[in-house]
Order: C-alpha cells, then sequence, then structure tokens
C-alpha cells in the first residue's frame, strides 16, 4: 500500500479573465502558420490563442507545503484566497501554471455537490463508477456498498437516477462514496455548506475516522469550529499565498484577528442572499461596546451587546433569536436565547426587528470569541436562521490586578472567567486546636 502524503513545490496558477474567445478552423490554423509562421510560432509561444484584451489572475503564488501521511489539516482563508483552486490542482482537475506537486495514495475528491456522478445513471451504478475510478475491485466496492448507502440514508432512491436527487441527497451520497471507499487521501471542500446539522456531524465524525485509520485528510472550510475539532494543522491562504501553516487554534486565531474571517460586524444588503429562508432572513449581526462602537479587540472587564436585525418576510410565526458562542478552539462556551414577554410564544407580523444580548464584563475568557447567529421556531423546532460564524471579536485581559486573572500572569485555563466576590475571614482556634 503506497504512502499517503502530498508534497507541493512553489504551485502557482494563472487564470486569464476578461479574454473574448475565438476559435479557428485547423484549415484557418494551417494558413496561418504557412503565410507567417514566425508571427504564428512567436503568438504561440506568447500565448495568444485567440483575440480580445485579457487580464492577469494568480489564484495561487508559489504554495508549497508537505503533509504526512495521516495528518489532518485544514485550509482557511476568506473568498478568493484560492483555497478551492489549490484542490482542483491537488484533484488534477486543473494543472498548475507553475510548480510540482506530488501525491502518493489513491485519491478521492468531494469538491461540490455531484462531482463525479453521472446523472442519468443510477445511485447504484454511481458507486460502482466511482470505485472503479478508483481502482476499486469489484468485490470490494460490494463490501462496502451497504455502509454507503445506509449513511447517505437514500436506500429506497438507491436504484433512481441520481439527477432526480435532491441537492441533500447528492451530498450525502456523493460524501458517503468519498469517505468509504478507503482513499488515502481525502479532499474535501466545504462539505458542510450543504445538509442539515444531523448530516454535518456525520461527516464530521466521519472524518474524524478517516484520519485516526492513518489516511490524510485535506479540509477546506469556513466553519472555523468543524476546522478546530477535525484538523491538528491548519494552512492559512490568503491572496494565492501560504500566509501561515501550523497548530491549528493559532492560524484560526490569526485568521479570525486579520480581518480575513470574521469581524465585530456583518451585514447582509441581499435580502435575497442573507442567511434564512421565506420566512425570515438576517440582515446584520454586531458586537458593540458600552459606547454603541463596534470594535474587534475588547478588554475582558467591558460589557458588550451582541445584535441581531432581521427582517421577517412572512407573518404569523413565533420566532426565537438566539445566540451561541464558541471559543477559538470551537467549544461552545453557552448559548442564549431570547426570552422576551413582550414576544414569547407570540407570532411576528411582517417587519424588520432587532434583537440584542447584553454581557456583562469580567463573565469571557481572554481568547478569541466566535458567535454563531440563529433564529428558531420552537414548537415544532424548526430552525429558520444558523449562521455559524456570524462575527468574532478578541477578548483581551491586560493583566492589570483587577481582573480574575488578579496578579498572574500565566495561562488561565477556563471557558470563562467570571470575577467572583470572595470573602475570607480569620476563624479563632478553638481551645483543643492550640499547640500547647
Amino acid at each position: 500500500m503506497s504512502t499517503a502524503s502530498i508534497e507541493v513545490n512553489e504551485v502557482s496558477k494563472r487564470y486569464e479573465i476578461g479574454r473574448r474567445q475565438t476559435y479557428k478552423s485547423l484549415r484557418e490554423s494551417i494558413s496561418d502558420a504557412l503565410s507567417a509562421p514566425a508571427r504564428f510560432i512567436r503568438d504561440r509561444l506568447a500565448g495568444r490563442a485567440s483575440e480580445g484584451s485579457a487580464e492577469t489572475f494568480w489564484a495561487l503564488r508559489d504554495v508549497s507545503f508537505q503533509i504526512q501521511q495521516g495528518e489532518v489539516v485544514g485550509i482557511v482563508g476568506r473568498n478568493g484566497a484560492g483555497k478551492s483552486t489549490l484542490l482542483k490542482v491537488l484533484s488534477r482537475i486543473t494543472e498548475p501554471t507553475t510548480g510540482r506537486l506530488v501525491l502518493h495514495g489513491r485519491v478521492a475528491s468531494l469538491l461540490e455537490v455531484g462531482t463525479g456522478f453521472h446523472p442519468e445513471l443510477s445511485g447504484r451504478e454511481n458507486i460502482y463508477l466511482n470505485g472503479a475510478i478508483l481502482g476499486m475491485r469489484r468485490s470490494d466496492i460490494r463490501r462496502r456498498f451497504d455502509e454507503i448507502v445506509a449513511f447517505a440514508e437514500v436506500e429506497k432512491f438507491i436504484d433512481t437516477p441520481v439527477k432526480r436527487y435532491s441537492s441533500g441527497m447528492y451530498m450525502r451520497l456523493a460524501f458517503s462514496v468519498a469517505a468509504h471507499l478507503e482513499p488515502e487521501i481525502l479532499l474535501v471542500d466545504e462539505v458542510l455548506a450543504v445538509g442539515d446539522a444531523s448530516f454535518q456531524r456525520k461527516c464530521l465524525n466521519k472524518m474524524e475516522s478517516v484520519g485516526k485509520l492513518g489516511r490524510t485528510v485535506f479540509f477546506v472550510s469556513h466553519n472555523m469550529q468543524a476546522v478546530t475539532r477535525l484538523c491538528p494543522r491548519a494552512i492559512m491562504l490568503e491572496d494565492g499565498r501560504v500566509r501561515e501553516d501550523g497548530q491549528t487554534a493559532r492560524v484560526v486565531t490569526s485568521y479570525l484577528r486579520s480581518g480575513l474571517g470574521t469581524s465585530a460586524a456583518r451585514e447582509w444588503t441581499d435580502v435575497t442572499r442573507a442567511p434564512g429562508n421565506d420566512i425570515v432572513r438576517l440582515h446584520a449581526v454586531r458586537v458593540r461596546v458600552e459606547s454603541g462602537e463596534t470594535e474587534e479587540a475588547i478588554d475582558i472587564r467591558r460589557p458588550i451587546s451582541v445584535e441581531m436585525d432581521f427582517q421577517v418576510l412572512t407573518g404569523g410565526h413565533v420566532l426565537v433569536p438566539n445566540f451561541h458562542f464558541f471559543n477559538e478552539d470551537g467549544t461552545c462556551l453557552f448559548v442564549t436565547v431570547e426570552l422576551s414577554a413582550e414576544w414569547k410564544r407570540k407570532p411576528r407580523p411582517v417587519g424588520t426587528y432587532r434583537a440584542a444580548v447584553h454581557i456583562p464584563g469580567n463573565f469571557l475568557a481572554e481568547g478569541t470569541l466566535v458567535i454563531a447567529a440563529a433564529i428558531s421556531t420552537l414548537d415544532p423546532v424548526v430552525i429558520h436562521v444558523h449562521e455559524l460564524e456570524a462575527v468574532a471579536v478578541q477578548i483581551v485581559d491586560s493583566g492589570g490586578g483587577d481582573t480574575a486573572r488578579g496578579d498572574y500572569v500565566g495561562q488561565v485555563p477556563g471557558s470563562v472567567r467570571p470575577l467572583l466576590t470572595w470573602t475570607t475571614t480569620v476563624v479563632p482556634l478553638t481551645s483543643r486546636q492550640q499547640v500547647t
């Protein structure tokens, strides 16, 4: 069995944007070559195969790293940083413009919904097709078949052409095939973007088990909690370059602090693209200090307010705004739900609302605070909005002696750091306790 590892050496990928493509016939190309051979060769070498102006865009620039067998590595970075391009290069979907990469081992890729599926074939046929592409024997695929179908929860539709699947069914089966057909290297791009919470947990658990079996997992996601939980190591891309490579908590913190990730305020101006559904859409989430300003770094002693603006598009539903607070390790610190008497068990009419929760100073621990925003219906439970990394801030303990840290200068463990009231009294010794 081949050693599963990835070696990327100064890989760059260039695209030409804004070029109008024109294609010549074979006769025209031969005629051009015969009539002006020097110009034809010069144009070929310069890459001027089509007419129209073009702008050069480097999606990747001199990217280098090595991933050893059994490593589980996360890739983080804002949209356009080059994450998906890197996965396409590793998957051999596109060739690098310059540089060299080597992959040791059988590779399975899940880059988008239904990648590698033939829409006219049934789910059963696509499982066998993907296994054959991976170089697996039919007997090996048959041995894993029931497990793949059960994980994807598509038993009733396994003999239906996948073109009739919903996006969720497509994703469940595609992920199940990629994860169960024993690849040495698993490349996954934003698998958590599609599917419900239960399926997302299954995906994370499966990728954890794949990594524990000594296989290499390369995981791209905007979900910082998922990256932190799954990946001991992370690589941060910025403008197509490797900006940081190392321990995940440190890289995620750097990503959030840099302003390339989530910031203290976020807005969705286009209601059709905002998180939510036809009932309610999220408009904005902000973290404010007592002055009303939004700040990225907040002193641990200062109270803060976390607010969300949302727009109710369909009236008559009991909607409950709530926030989920996570630290940089992906641990959920606490969840807070709006319980105001004004809207408790009361349907909301169409309109725009602002809900805010107030958190006292000297309560949160220092470090990165990542806040998820959600809006739910409780009876029955329906999650209308769930934006995982809506905003993030840094809680800073300056160590002035008047916080829960006191005069201690080392690392203080704990998910929260409340400044609690202590009392100390002198207890007189009894006659029996007195030393003679």
